[in-house]
């Protein structure tokens, strides 16, 4: 047992956050803390690592254990540049090798008696230096930034230069790299690209230690977690397996509860109405008869109301008219900044009712090429022409269609006249504004929270063609799911850039990937465009290919894709197998080389002689480095 939590309760203002939430995380175990915008996740995480002290309970780490925390606003030092702040992580192999190379400096020059105390001293250092993992500390850490998305000639950048994005992906690298028996994880996807967040996944899959992390990634949660800790109305339930499966299982609860609650309403209003009929009698003995049922009624449990079902909301998108078959045609859209190209030589086109998602690492052009087709900026080449009657609807996350001296009812209430204030008022919640927050004005609102208002304003237009940038940041998992909902239901059509992957996988029926300043079509949702990815097969289809909305990879060649797949996985894991023999082989011998060199070096008769110590310590160092490259071409196949 790595972390046990014991009747943690915490309240702010008279407000209860936290009521006796219980649960523990094993050695190794990936769990995650989900539930929704304000539950006391982050509270709760923050008690965990002593940063706040629970009311009443208590948590409790295993003896000898170490944790690392990394909260969303990660902090790092702004005067080092971005290596030297994780080289500091691996500060005492830095250390052992200054020492190591100060020893090898005074062999070449000590006398024959203090060259014995020199090479005992150097054999400890070296011994330490190798159980520590000196030799690959480098290459892990340079692992660990590329992987995150840091390329080598960011390596020397200051920190206080990068945005605060960064500096978060810089705290988490020093985390990762760090190796506590608990990775604790606020967020950690938020300021990721895809290609970095899948390499987060499977670093954190091959962890291992345990890891306790918060996202509203729930792609990333389905691949890590086996145990869900779901914070709602202030209490803890625990969940074992993914997000997907917690999400069935909370389902079922909530019809049950659901179920049980309207049974005993039913149960009470019947007691009810028998009492008062018994009392009507106005008799001593019906008198006596409805006491007696008060005072059972009175002793009843009653049932808490059931938390608002997911289904129970709903959004609808109606278009206002039908477009024409052909909504948008791309010829040849070229653009770049100054010296920076983004993209040239892009062609697509979407037919009406086609849900297509846009794909990307960051600062490829995705938002750019969003608003050249919105008419905010003009493209460099070529150009675009949109179908008849088709009619935009654009959400961005500049939110230039609110009105800041205004409140979110008013927002709402202005350009929809003919909604009830119910309506307005059920909209809005479903976005997380509830109670007096609806007369908050948008100028005091904060980024997030304006992202919500533009996307409730857009689900009320009548527009048939909708484009929208990363529309599900800032949203709880409810109201990613209602607007998934929502635009799985929509007749309209969609073209959309998003990093979540889950939402891709729900609502886009074509994936463009914009890559390498070029657009490439895939058929199908997220999880065929990654099996697209990895085939070695025929290339991928081109951007010009069609597929219905919400239709993934055609049904016909779903069994041969699963053979085939299964076939290429055998294959690729016996290949994988084999290559790491080899290696593990290569380093093998290539380390019993080293020590047969180290051996004659540290030999008297070698040692004084700088005729024969030179060409060894030349070999030597041709060895470590060929040695250096091995390790990191392992630890590449082993990951």
């Amino acid at each position: 047992m790595i972390l046990t939590c014991q009747n943690i309760s915490k309240t702010f203002l008279e407000d209860p956050i936290l009521q006796n939430v219980s649960f523990h995380i094993e050695d190794s175990e990936k769990a995650a803390l989900v539930g929704i915008n304000g539950a006391g996740k982050t509270t709760l995480l923050r008690m965990i690592v002593g940063q706040l002290q629970p009311d009443t309970g208590s948590v409790t780490i295993g003896h000898g254990k170490t944790f690392g925390y990394l909260a969303q606003d990660g902090a790092v030092d702004t005067a080092n540049t971005i290596y030297r702040e994780l080289l500091q992580v691996k500060q005492e192999l830095v250390d052992l090798e200054q020492r190591l190379r100060g020893c090898e400096t005074a062999m070449q020059t000590a006398d024959p008696d203090a060259l014995s105390d020199l090479m005992r001293q150097y054999d400890n250092l070296t011994h330490a230096f190798e159980t520590a993992g000196g030799y690959l500390y480098r290459s892990e850490l340079i692992g660990v930034l590329k992987g995150l998305g840091f390329s080598e000639e960011e390596f020397d950048k200051p920190i206080h230069t990068l945005s605060g994005g960064q500096k978060t992906r810089v705290a988490l690298g020093k985390l990762l790299l760090q190796k506590p028996d608990l990775i604790i994880l606020d967020e950690p996807t938020n300021h990721l690209d895809m290609n970095s967040i899948r390499w987060l996944e499977t670093y954190l899959l091959n962890y291992r230690g345990a890891v306790l992390l918060v996202s509203h990634d729930r792609y990333f949660l389905d691949r890590i977690v086996t145990k869900v800790i779901e914070i709602d109305r202030s209490a803890a339930t625990v969940f074992t397996g993914n997000y997907s499966d917690y999400a069935v299982k909370k389902e079922l609860l909530r019809a049950a509860a659901r179920s049980a609650y309207v049974n005993q309403q039913r149960q009470i209003k019947h007691e009810e109405e028998v009492i008062e009929k018994l009392r009507s009698f106005n008799r001593e003995k019906s008198i006596k008869r409805a006491e007696s049922r008060e005072k059972r009624l009175d002793k009843i449990q009653v049932l808490e109301k059931p938390s608002q079902a997911r289904t129970d909301m709903k959004l609808t998108l109606t278009p206002n008219c039908q477009s024409g078959n052909d909504v948008l045609r791309v010829e040849n859209l070229g653009k770049s900044f100054g010296s920076q190209l983004l993209f040239e030589h892009i062609s697509f086109e979407i037919r009406r009712g086609e849900h297509v998602a846009i794909i990307g690492d960051n600062g490829t052009g995705k938002t750019t090429l969003l608003k050249i087709l919105n008419r905010l900026i003009p493209p460099d080449t070529g150009e675009f022409r949109l179908g008849s009657n088709v009619e935009i609807g654009y959400y961005d996350q500049e939110h230039h269609v609110l009105h800041g001296e205004k409140t979110l009812f008013d927002e709402i209430a202005d350009d929809y006249p003919s909604l009830t204030g119910t309506r307005i008022r059920n909209i809005l919640a479903a976005f997380l504004f509830t109670g007096d927050d609806v007369f908050k004005k948008i100028d005091d609102l904060s980024g997030g929270e304006r992202g919500r208002v533009s996307l409730a304003k857009l689900m009320l237009g009548n527009a048939n063609f909708l484009i929208l940038d990363e529309p599900t940041n800032h949203l709880d998992m409810v109201s990613r799911e209602i607007l998934e909902d929502a635009l799985n239901q929509y007749e309209g059509t969609v073209l959309y850039v998003s990093h979540d992957r889950y939402f891709i996988n729900r609502t886009a029926g074509r994936i463009l990937d914009l890559a390498n300043h070029r657009l490439t079509g895939y058929l199908g949702n997220y999880d065929y465009y990654l099996e697209k990815q990895t085939e070695s097969g025929p290339s991928a289809p081109s951007s010009k290919e069609r597929v219905p909305s919400g239709q993934s990879a055609p049904a016909a060649s779903e069994s041969k894709l699963d053979w085939k797949s299964q076939k290429e996985e055998q294959a690729k894991i016996r290949k994988k197998e084999n290559d790491l023999k080899k290696c593990e082989a290569e380093i093998a011998s290539l380390e019993t080389k080293l020590k047969e060199l180290e051996q004659q070096m540290c030999d008297p008769a070698v040692a004084t002689q700088p005729d024969q110590l030179e060409p060894l310590a030349r070999e030597q160092a041709a060895v470590q480095k060929k040695l250096d490259a091995l390790y990191e071409t392992w630890e590449g196949m082993a990951l």
